[in-house]
């Protein structure tokens, strides 16, 4: 037999195997598998304990400092011990709602006992009632529109005519946790205690000095001591804190004529804060200037500072697992020491954030202040409009 004849024989029995096959695949039932075997039920409870420990683990990972527990049966999930505070509590419930087989999510305030039983004996049990250093969320968040908001932020001002006409401000600011305190008063909510800090510059642009773009004009610096409250859909904050003021080194070379004050101070201040509905926040708040320097008193020492936000438009980027939304926010202060006239900023904007409603978050932002300028100018009157971005709570 010839090489080739052997190669065509060779493949025609193999051909004919594989048909075999085939036919044997197209008519036989198929064998049964390991799972088949399974009742269907328990299928459903290993479906319901994997997807209650996955869920347990994001909730944990993103909201820890709440000790939200999980309980899922037939894919519906069932949330114990969410937090009082009314915003954060329906951001978990938003957050829980979009991990996919998630039929529906309930806000339990009691498990059955073999629930909670189960739970206990899986979650292990804070040795403290309340958290060191909390970091996802702060009970009183910096309120937007406010200029000396302790967050991150840089902007480009326009038509100012203390500072210069095309300016830029730059902040850093932020809040450091301390301690929160779980289930305090009678309301059952939250409470933290925080160092507050933040660096306000603001930069002349349009020097041309030595070969210098700009000048730095004024630095604000500040340190406080916040404790917040929050429940429901309240939130209170009281805070001590100290300012002080300085020119740049560059605005007095230029302008040895100009005298500088010291306009530091001691201040105490109580706010509030209600969220009306999802998209709706007011807030107010009274202050007293209890020391100021002798050469640039803040006499007399009240003041008044009061707002609100506005979101809408919000979307989900399910792609990138981000929240988006647009705003709107104002910003008014009455200060005794400028007679109570008007300080108004108003700004509006997007901002961008991994949880919804809570959380750090990025905005770009268009602005505009109609009042009084800042550091040692406190008490003269301008307005300009910018644009510019910011990171924080």
């Amino acid at each position: 037999m010839s090489v080739r004849r052997l190669v065509s024989v060779t493949s025609i029995f193999f051909s004919l195997f594989s048909f075999a096959n085939a036919e044997e695949g197209l008519f036989a039932a198929a064998p049964l598998s390991r799972t088949d075997g399974i009742p269907q039920e328990h299928v459903t409870n290993e479906e319901d304990a994997y997807l209650e420990g996955y869920i347990q683990a994001l909730v944990n990972a993103n909201y820890y400092e709440y000790d939200v527990l999980v309980y899922v049966e037939n894919g519906d999930v069932y949330l114990y011990n969410l937090p009082k505070n009314a915003l954060i509590k329906n951001s978990i419930i938003s957050f829980v709602s979009d991990v996919p087989d998630v039929k529906s999510v309930t806000p339990v305030d009691k498990f059955p006992d073999e629930k909670r039983a189960k739970l206990e004996k899986r979650e292990v049990k804070p040795q403290i009632k309340g958290v060191w250093f909390p970091q996802q969320t702060v009970l009183y968040p910096p309120m937007v529109a406010n200029p000396r908001a302790t967050i991150y932020s840089a902007a480009y001002h326009i038509g100012d005519n203390v500072i210069g006409t095309k300016s830029i401000a730059v902040s850093l600011g932020d809040n450091f946790p301390i301690f929160r305190w779980r289930d305090v008063l009678w309301w059952h909510g939250d409470m933290q205690i925080d160092i507050q800090a933040g660096i306000w510059s603001v930069f002349k642009m349009g020097i041309h000095y030595n070969g210098e773009i700009s000048e730095l004009v004024n630095t604000d610096y500040l340190v406080g001591f916040p404790l917040s409250y929050a429940f429901d859909k309240w939130a209170f904050r009281l805070r001590v804190y100290h300012v002080s003021c300085h020119l740049g080194d560059e605005f007095l070379v230029h302008n040895p004529g100009v005298e500088r004050v010291n306009p530091s101070m001691e201040a105490i201040d109580l706010f509030g804060s209600y969220q009306v509905n999802s998209a709706l926040k007011v807030y107010a708040g009274l202050g007293w200037v209890f020391h100021s320097d002798k050469t640039y008193p803040i006499e007399p020492p009240l003041y008044v500072e009061w707002g609100g936000e506005v979101r809408l438009l919000g979307q989900k980027f399910f792609y990138h697992r981000l929240y988006g939304t647009a705003f709107l926010a104002i910003y008014l202060r009455n200060w005794q020491v400028n007679d109570w006239n008007l300080d108004g900023t108003y700004m509006g904007g997007y901002e961008i954030s991994k949880l919804q409603g809570v959380g750090r978050k990025m905005r770009i932002f268009i602005n505009y202040h109609r009042g009084y300028s800042e550091g040692q100018f406190f008490k003269d009157r301008t307005s300009w409009t910018g644009f510019g971005f910011s990171w924080g709570f």
